[in-house]
């Protein structure tokens, strides 16, 4: 049987904060993925439990009758309890903070026998793994990669065999109770069983690089005991509880904000220490065996679940954060679209919100008083350098799709360069802010319409698109690449996203400016939908990241489902508009899991009881997300301090409370535009010399000038206003070292200039 991972409708995440490197997911009411050494190394499938009787078996994964306790939501100390007519069966979860170790108490009532059954994935996958019965363990290895599982309690059955064929659930189900006693299963997809004696008992899952180690840990954990373990697992998360700092809010909004918080502490590496994945979990992991899930760095992720740390005091783990940042950044300035905690690249698309959002940390660490880490003036320095060159456009959007010019990355960009300024030498300083004043000011041409039928149909005058197409493929005009739809392509004015929420939360417009006001009104009409759990939104209208119709699991292609961290961004809006966010944090609170997990998606349809998928209820993507998460923790306290985490106040002081008209725009093929007014100078520009010859008024006054390399790496021909002056249009085109352009360009001269004014309301 080909291998997979579990199922990511996870119930819980559970970690010691101790030098331990083990991470445990439980689902359904058993063990799923336990990650070591690192948040981004899944070894095992999942350890599964049996009832076992005189007159068959219980399958406790698939029956469902369980109970989840902690001793708070931000103690990650699990007791599950499954239940039935005849039976109880009690399961403490502990990881030893000492040691690389995963310790399950049981407690078993009825007339049942408890069987495990563990399915090894070592090295990130389950293929070529050995497993085998040793004197009283149940051992597997893969490469450099070993586990043992070990108990306080003898084994009175044990086996190793291969998934699909000979392993637990096979002899489980064909003969109602256990008979094969298989000694090996040799470079395969394999299983181990197990059968303990007694009615209690401890029972230990250990890791290391030797099986001689996992079982030498194994073995000295349950020697300590499970107490010891209990009391320091519980000792340390209580000692961190305390320095969180959370506004008073309705009990249920805070219960999921402290689990919120130690969700995401629990998702920071300590091999990698700073290092956050998205998520302990693999979208539709039982349908796949790949090895990336989202147990991966994206640097957008990581950089808002360090917005939602620093909110809740935890100043400490978001400079950790950066740090790793640090470390990880390319010569060039950016980071990798993923990366595994260690920093090894996994997807290496080019993002550039993700170039950004680690300057936005910097800044933000900055404002709060920290001081400044070792190397980070250069790596905001390379950062802006690739913001500045790349930009506006990017490979891909945040939903790592398409390419682009696109609201909220524009918008991260800008920030960016204005919150990044101050540690700049004085000429890149002048020339970041300038490209920022001209993004800004520009920024409606690059991706707000008006007069569409979309627009028409919905009685406003125009909103914020999604996303425009790349220049060269018709900008607001061109048609944008549908990913997961088998090819389809759409016109860019016709798709609208949320993606226009993060203009007001960075500052640079405010809520209340009727172009706001009315993408809100469509993106109400197109995204939002009314669930059991409250309104919950699209990521945009024609996504197909999500479950088929019928429910079947994405597979490239399905149709895009609800995302409850758009819900937290509508929130956000609502707080900037003035209105009360509490009902879109009560949805965001509904949308959990039965153990108070926030999802990536849920389900939008009718239910599909087979498939496990009900309207407002986690579907089969990534859960937890730490997005999500992040988004609830911000949005609370948010709501508490009136105004977004995110919100820097060199950004505010630039653009929030007043009007600014760019001194220069700045042109290139990516961002070019036709027509400038009377005053901003004119900067040409491209990432490679070249020579510009140019004439006014239909190539008149002929005349070439080489570009000089700005202060961030472009080259550049710059006009002043004066120059400009007594002309109604400048034409030119541009000379390479590898030969003429091809194109010539023109640019009218002297139209009125229209700054986007922020007090622009609805009326």
């Amino acid at each position: 049987m080909s291998p997979t991972w579990s199922s990511s409708d996870k119930d819980f995440v559970t970690t010691a904060l101790g030098p331990a490197r083990l991470w445990a997911t439980i689902g359904h009411g058993v063990i799923n993925e336990v990650f070591w050494p690192s948040t981004g190394q899944p070894q095992i499938r999942d350890l599964t439990f049996y009832l076992v009787g005189d007159d068959g078996f219980i399958d406790l994964k698939r029956r469902r009758r369980y109970t989840l306790q902690t001793p708070a939501p931000n103690v990650p100390l699990l007791t599950i309890t499954h239940s039935g007519d005849e039976y109880r069966l009690v399961l403490e979860i502990v990881p030893d903070p000492l040691r690389d170790v995963l310790l399950i108490r049981f407690d078993l009532e009825g007339p049942h026998r408890l069987v495990a059954v563990l399915a090894p994935h070592l090295g990130g996958t389950g293929a070529g793994n050995t497993a085998w019965v040793g004197d009283q363990v149940l051992m597997a290895q893969r490469g450099d990669c070993a586990l043992a599982l070990a108990a306080d309690v003898p084994f009175t059955g044990a086996s190793a065999g291969f998934v699909g064929a000979s392993d637990g659930w096979q002899d489980l189900t064909r003969h109602r109770r256990l008979t094969w006693s298989f000694a090996h299963a040799d470079n395969g997809n394999v299983a181990l069983t197990g059968q303990f004696e007694g009615a209690s008992g401890v029972i230990a899952l250990g890791f290391a690089d030797k099986p001689d180690g996992a079982r030498s840990l194994a073995r000295a954990s349950l020697a300590e005991g499970i107490a010891s373990a209990r009391a320091s697992l519980r000792e340390g998360w209580e000692a961190w509880g305390k320095t969180l700092r959370l506004p008073r809010v309705a009990d249920s909004l805070a219960a999921e904000a402290r689990l919120s918080a130690a969700v995401l502490k629990a998702h920071e590496d300590r091999a990698y220490p700073g290092a956050l994945v998205a998520s302990l979990s693999i979208p539709w992991g039982n349908t796949t065996d790949t090895l990336g899930g989202y147990h991966l760095v994206w640097p957008r992720d990581a950089t808002l679940a360090a917005f939602a740390l620093l909110a809740v005091n935890q100043t400490q783990e978001a400079v950790r954060v950066l740090a790793g940042f640090i470390s990880t950044q390319l010569p060039d300035g950016h980071w990798t679209q993923n990366y595994y905690p260690n920093g090894i690249a996994f997807w290496t698309g080019v993002q550039l919100d993700e170039a950004a959002f680690p300057v936005l940390l910097a800044a933000k660490l900055r404002e709060l008083g920290n001081a400044d880490l070792e190397g980070t003036k250069e790596m905001v320095r390379r950062a802006l350098t690739f913001v500045a060159t790349m930009g506006p456009t990017s490979d891909q959007d945040r939903w790592e799709e398409s390419p682009g010019t696109n609201p909220f990355t524009l918008a991260v960009a800008i920030a960016s360069l204005v919150a990044g300024a101050v540690w700049l030498d004085a000429r890149e300083r002048d020339y970041a802010l300038s490209l920022a004043d001209d993004w800004n000011e520009r920024l409606e041409s690059f991706c707000f319409v008006t007069e569409t039928p979309l627009a028409k149909s919905r009685g406003v005058r125009g909103y914020y698109v999604r996303l425009a197409a790349p220049e060269k493929d018709g900008g607001l005009t061109g048609r944008v690449h549908l990913s997961n739809r088998n090819g389809e392509t759409i016109v860019a004015s016709a798709l609208v996203s949320m993606d226009f929420s993060y203009l007001t939360r960075l500052g640079l417009r405010d809520a209340r400016d009727a172009r706001v006001t009315d993408t809100i009104a469509v993106a109400d009409a197109l995204l939002r939908v009314d669930t059991p759990s409250g309104p919950v939104y699209r990521r945009y209208n024609e996504d197909g990241y999500g479950e088929k119709a019928d429910g079947s699991p994405f597979d490239g292609s399905g149709v895009g489902r609800l995302w409850p961290l758009l819900t937290g961004e509508r929130g956000h809006l609502a707080l900037q508009s003035g209105e009360d966010p509490v009902p879109y944090l009560e949805t965001m609170v509904r949308c959990a899991s039965f153990g108070g997990l926030l999802p990536e998606q849920v389900w939008d349809s009718a239910p599909i009881a087979k498939r496990g998928l009900e309207p407002g209820r986690p579907s089969g993507s990534a859960m937890p997300l730490l997005w999500t998460h992040a988004e609830y923790l911000k949005l609370l306290v948010a709501s508490d301090a009136g105004k977004p985490v995110e919100l820097l106040k060199a950004v505010e002081d630039r653009y929030a409370t007043k009007s600014r008209a760019a001194e220069t725009w700045h042109w290139r093929t990516e961002a070019a535009f036709s027509r400038l007014a009377i005053g901003p100078r004119l900067a040409v520009e491209h990432r490679a010399p070249f020579t510009l010859h140019y004439g006014f008024d239909g190539w008149q006054i002929v005349a070439e000038r080489i570009a000089e390399c700005g202060p961030l790496g472009l080259w550049s021909v710059t006009f002043t206003a004066a120059e400009l002056h007594p002309y109604t249009e400048i034409n030119f085109t541009r000379r390479f070292p590898s030969g003429w352009e091809g194109t010539d360009y023109r640019v009218t001269l002297g139209h009125e200039q229209v700054v986007h004014a922020l007090t622009h309301h609805a009326s």
